[in-house]
């Protein structure tokens, strides 16, 4: 079996297209599409589909996505035991999220230690995120969700809750707090399923014995807002991200722990990957308020 070939396959099927690959795994764009169409051609097997500018992995594919992310990442992990604590110099890290709200100071502080880093970020509910992890199509996570699989390592990032928000001129702007049992037969507006703000918030109501009204269900926060602003119903999100839009107004439920985890979340064989364990410090010093560490540099320079 062709190793080059292998790896040729394995940058493209991690970059999600033949041109990203080029750019982050160090090959020009005719030799990673020479080498996987003769890796193709040696065993007679489809392993992409065309997909607009990208490619998507046929079935084949996949499971030879899953195999090839266990051999280099084990390369990988002997390269940077060998390197010791050399500087990332090089490297394309595909993160997951459930938000961009806490993701976003973990990436600007490994862009600054680490300048010649590229990364690619994917917003999507708790569970799609943790899909993503467990088929190698994300490296690591952050997300509201802990996870007991054991196939994952989780590292608490910080605590967050969740809020209700209003319109300015809905009847209940002023209030600041209410019980939960004021959400009786109220029309709410909420994410999809496979959300953790709705997982956690549905959750409380069923506990609680409590019916909502009518349930709009949209697929992202923007879309949350935008269906609250034009009268659907109260709102639900994370306090964090709340804002500052003027045309809204939180409240607080009073008599419900809506408490909610963030964490950082990756597959526990690949936690020692030199991008991935770097992640993890960066998220550790701010989960711990402390200064960023700064990059080492190395001998001589």
């Amino acid at each position: 079996m062709n190793l080059t070939q292998l790896r040729a396959f394995h940058v493209v099927a991690r970059a999600g297209s033949f041109s990203l690959a080029a750019r982050t795994g160090g090959a020009s764009q005719p030799t990673l599409s020479a080498q996987v169409k003769a890796l193709e051609a040696s065993y007679g097997v489809g392993l992409f589909a065309r997909k607009g500018r990208g490619v998507q992995l046929t079935p084949v594919g996949q499971s030879l996505h899953a195999i090839t992310s266990r051999l280099f990442a084990a390369e990988d992990e002997a390269q940077a035991l060998l390197a010791g604590s050399r500087a990332l110099t090089r490297g394309h890290l595909r993160v997951s999220a459930d938000s961009a709200y806490h993701v976003m100071p973990i990436l600007a502080a490994l862009k600054r230690r680490h300048e010649g880093l590229t990364f690619s970020l994917k917003i999507d509910n708790s569970a799609a995120v943790i899909d993503q992890l467990i088929d190698h199509s994300a490296d690591i996570a952050v997300m509201a969700k802990m996870t007991s699989d054991p196939r994952l390592y989780s590292m608490k990032l910080r605590d967050d809750r969740l809020v209700l928000f209003v319109q300015r001129a809905h009847p209940w702007a002023k209030r600041g707090r209410i019980p939960l049992s004021d959400l009786a037969g109220r029309d709410l507006v909420v994410r999809e399923r496979g959300s953790i703000t709705r997982e956690v918030f549905e959750t409380r109501l069923a506990e609680a014995g409590l019916k909502p009204g009518t349930l709009m269900e949209v697929q992202t926060r923007e879309a949350v807002r935008e269906a609250v602003a034009a009268g659907f119903g109260i709102g639900v999100v994370f306090e964090s991200e709340f804002g500052n839009d003027a045309r809204f107004r939180p409240i607080h439920v009073a008599d419900a722990d809506l408490a909610v985890g963030e964490y950082v979340v990756c597959l526990e064989e690949r936690r020692r990957l030199a991008l991935v364990r770097t992640f993890i410090d960066i998220a550790g010093h701010i989960a711990a308020g402390r200064q960023t560490p700064a990059a080492k540099r190395p001998a001589g320079e």
